[in-house]
């Protein structure tokens, strides 16, 4: 008993892994968080944990980092990290959307370190390969390019983030603050429209598409204003509203530190401490 309340006092696996995905959104803080002696190995052991949101988070996490080239090899080459993502990959249990999330991060790692050429033989290979496991869950993915007006700040990408969550369909997502877009992942069978109409329930943003001509010249093409049914995401439990959130005030901290990587780097060691103490599930 003694344990469990000194366990109650600490952040639960959801929120530490929630704060590190917001941490690695911001393109400062992804270079600090790889070099971190605990960030790494708990991002690992989170993809094996038991809540399929936790699981979700992670690779969010993940994807983020891999971004940055030079995470890449470490991530790779850290121990369990391109196992843990096979698992994933292969469990049945794991939701469509997960999987091909997964898989997305694996082609990335594994292709780290090889000539383009090596490079795209490889990606296929490995998509071939996901699309075995995935059998008939997997609508191919295709990415849509938004221009969202009113993403302006890192409140504004939260607000988003969690609309484009919600979205059964929606695999990643990555945020160009400085040129106001998002290029999100999302499975074939998902119309663009959804995204446009979860956007605009913020109620602070619009989205437009960027398509590109035949000329190559991008344009931004507005979607119709009428709303589409949004099919919301059951395969992961929905997240806490705002107010029900115990993490409500650290939330706040941590999108005040989130461009200052001294500050994420406090906030690291924490989330490190915790994680090192944590896993014994």
């Amino acid at each position: 008993e003694k344990m469990n309340s000194a366990m109650s006092e600490e952040p639960d696996a959801l929120s530490v892994v929630n704060q590190l995905r917001d941490l690695a959104a911001d393109p400062l803080n992804r270079r600090a968080i790889v070099q971190d002696q605990g960030c790494l190995p708990g991002l690992i052991l989170f993809l094996d944990h038991p809540n399929p949101q936790v699981v979700h988070s992670a690779l969010l996490a993940l994807r983020y980092l891999a971004e940055c080239r030079v995470n890449r090899e470490k991530m790779k080459s850290e121990l369990g990290m391109m196992l843990s993502l096979q698992n994933v990959i292969q469990k049945t249990t794991t939701p469509g959307e997960t999987k091909l999330l997964a898989s997305e991060v694996y082609d990335i790692l594994q292709s780290s370190n090889m000539s383009d050429m090596d490079n795209a033989n490889e990606m296929n290979y490995r998509r071939r390969k996901a699309q075995f496991f995935l059998g008939s869950t997997n609508k191919r993915a295709k990415t849509v390019v938004l221009h969202i007006d009113g993403l302006d700040d890192s409140s504004r990408r939260n607000l988003c983030e969690e609309a484009l969550l919600k979205i059964k369909g929606v695999i990643s997502f990555t945020f160009q603050m400085a040129v106001q877009r998002c290029v999100v992942r999302i499975r074939s069978d998902l119309k663009a429209e959804a995204l446009a109409t979860a956007i605009a329930s913020t109620k602070v943003m619009k989205a437009q598409q960027v398509v590109k001509s035949e000329s190559g010249e991008e344009m931004l093409v507005p979607f119709q204003d009428t709303p589409v049914e949004v099919e919301q995401n059951t395969d992961l439990p929905e997240y806490l509203p705002e107010d029900e959130s115990p993490t409500k005030e650290q939330d706040k901290a941590v999108s005040r530190v989130g461009s200052h990587p001294e500050g994420a780097a406090s906030w690291l060691s924490t989330a490190a401490n915790f994680l090192s103490r944590s896993f014994y599930w």
